[in-house]
């Protein structure tokens, strides 16, 4: 599936035409306007298939202030400038930038060093949040990551197969706020077999103030993975195309987290607050049944077949091959072979616990387990828990016996 929304392509014919050329002379006032009416006509043609995208409405409003602001009519020729290249000493060149456009000198500059957080989104989807609960949703269709004072990211989640359940991300955008005399409002937008190393606009950094380079975009597997550090909030952003689909993965002070104008609002995002509880998956009973389904062979299964078909043995071992330790990441890869029979999604867990251990600040949380609090007595441990917690909740009922 791919979105019949072209405004990524309006977006890199407009800065391809224009680069540079807003830093020249009035002579290239008649240019400039002729490439902008350019862009307001290719907004135009895919307006019908954007309704809803965030970085098509933030180009339709930029054209009109870039049109006050060059004093360009809306009427006039179309015909696109010729290509130009960025001249030396253009913005994306700079290495300077003032205090405040970095989070831990100026925020924290007479406190202690800011506390970080993890958020991540993966598979089939998974979701940790930042006060390290994990959860399997459903929500599909687009929802709310994150949404503060500083920057706004939505995915959208389709099904992986007809019938199913199982949704995994199509779809991501990230909307960071224009922010004092660091970086002007930025759109970065990925899709499906369309992960580019540039914001929607063509440009790698914050645009054209001072502290520019505090918000950069880093190619690190091209159409992979790239990575998005924004400084001056002290924030590192990573996306992943693994397979058809993407991954999402960012580390953030526990101040810029909080920074929100509505407190009430911040139950809507998912990395705070986590997914409504009506678009949770039961995690351990849907893993229990696909156990006894794949042990016991039985026929019409309740989940639709998958491409490939795994049983809970084999992808048990499949899982193992890139997850030794058997913690969720471990369990939702078991899951989502099961679930879709796509191998990606083994990468995808694996490439998940990786971020984590990247950008998580407490190296002795980077695994989850399971709760003991569902064992029944005279259960065993469930695959997976906690070995600790295991032997805790023995000694505590050997107490008790005494």
């Amino acid at each position: 599936v791919t979105s019949p929304c072209k405004i990524l392509k309006c977006n890199s014919e407009f800065w391809a035409a224009t680069s540079g050329s807003h830093h020249a002379g009035a002579e290239e006032a008649p240019e400039f306007c002729t490439a902008l009416r350019a862009y307001a006509h290719c907004t135009r043609r895919t307006a019908r298939t954007c309704r809803g995208d965030l970085a098509y409405h933030s180009a339709v409003h930029g054209i009109d202030d870039l049109m006050v602001q060059h004093n360009c009519s809306k009427d006039g020729p179309t015909s696109q400038p010729r290509l130009r290249t960025l001249p030396p000493g253009d913005s994306q060149e700079r290495s300077d930038s003032p205090e405040i456009c970095h989070y831990e000198k100026s925020f924290h500059k007479h406190s202690a060093a800011p506390n970080y957080t993890h958020c991540g989104l993966f598979g089939d989807p998974h979701l940790r949040t930042f006060t390290d609960t994990f959860q399997t949703c459903k929500v599909q269709g687009a929802w709310p990551l994150i949404d503060n004072n500083y920057l706004n990211v939505q995915v959208t989640n389709t099904p992986v197969l007809p019938g199913s359940s199982a949704t995994a991300t199509s779809k991501l955008t990230i909307i960071f706020k224009s922010f004092q005399e660091c970086v002007d409002q930025k759109v970065y937008q990925a899709e499906m077999d369309e992960l580019p190393a540039a914001f929607v606009d063509g440009s790698k950094n914050g645009g054209d103030k001072h502290g520019a380079n505090s918000l950069k975009i880093t190619e690190k597997v091209s159409g992979q993975h790239i990575e998005i550090q924004a400084k001056y909030i002290g924030t590192t952003i990573v996306v992943r195309q693994v397979g058809r689909y993407l991954t999402f993965a960012v580390r953030m002070p526990e101040e810029v987290v909080n920074a929100v104008e509505d407190r009430d609002s911040q139950g809507l995002y998912l990395c705070l607050r986590g997914c409504p509880l009506n678009q949770q998956i039961d995690f351990q009973t849907v893993r229990s049944a696909q156990a006894t389904e794949g042990r016991t062979r039985r026929k019409g299964p309740s989940l639709p077949a998958p491409p490939e078909a795994f049983t809970y043995e084999t992808a048990t071992a499949k899982c193992r091959e890139k997850l030794p330790v058997e913690d969720l990441y471990f369990q939702s890869c078991v899951f989502d072979l099961l679930t879709t029979g796509d191998v990606n999604f083994m990468l995808a867990a694996y490439y998940a616990f990786e971020d984590v251990k990247m950008l998580h600040s407490n190296k002795d949380k980077l695994h989850l387990y399971e709760r003991t609090r569902d064992l029944t007595p005279g259960s065993t441990a469930p695959t997976g828990t906690h070995p600790t917690l295991w032997v805790a909740l023995l000694c505590l009922c050997w107490l008790c016996l005494l």
